[in-house]
């Protein structure tokens, strides 16, 4: 990889992580599911659980299928008080490049429910593997491993 190539698919990296969060903060649940692949994985999970190998998940989605499902449960079934979530992502690195692209970023996702003023709710680093399908970047796999001891209210929404 050149400096000139990896600089490239760095801001490509970073544009599909703003639209991503984007989505998200704007409520666009049906849009969110199109950032990933058919066989996509997508966990959430603390970095105690991540750093020891164990393999549960605050939020656990194999294939696109549950990913949508997560998105329906959201919007149809699940009962929470309002709010409103902003994500920041920064330090967009590229790991690897090649058919699968394996790339790491920090986030931070501040929560604001109906009456009170925003607070912080997770701050971590997303561990993604990307892979192109006509042209486009999507989300094969991503580990979002959040550094909090806990998670101060419910973990309603996508990280």
């Amino acid at each position: 990889m050149t400096k000139q190539s990896i600089s490239s698919l760095r801001t490509e990296l970073r544009d599909l992580y703003d639209d991503y969060c984007a989505a998200l903060d704007e409520g666009r649940l049906d849009d969110w599911s199109g950032y990933f692949t058919d066989d996509a994985l997508y966990t959430v999970m603390s970095r105690e659980s991540f750093v020891n190998g164990l393999s549960h998940a605050t939020m656990y989605c194999e294939g696109l299928a549950m990913i949508r499902d997560r998105t329906n449960a959201i919007r149809e079934t699940s009962v929470f008080e309002p709010r409103t979530i902003r994500h920041f992502v920064s330090g967009v690195r590229v790991l690897k490049d090649g058919e699968l692209i394996e790339a790491r970023a920090n986030f931070l996702l501040s929560e604001a429910l109906y009456n009170s003023e925003p607070q912080i709710l997770m701050v971590g680093e997303y561990l993604d593997v990307l892979r192109r399908e006509d042209g486009v970047l999507k989300i094969k796999k991503r580990q979002a491993v959040y550094d909090n001891f806990r998670i101060r209210t419910a973990l309603v929404m996508p990280v």
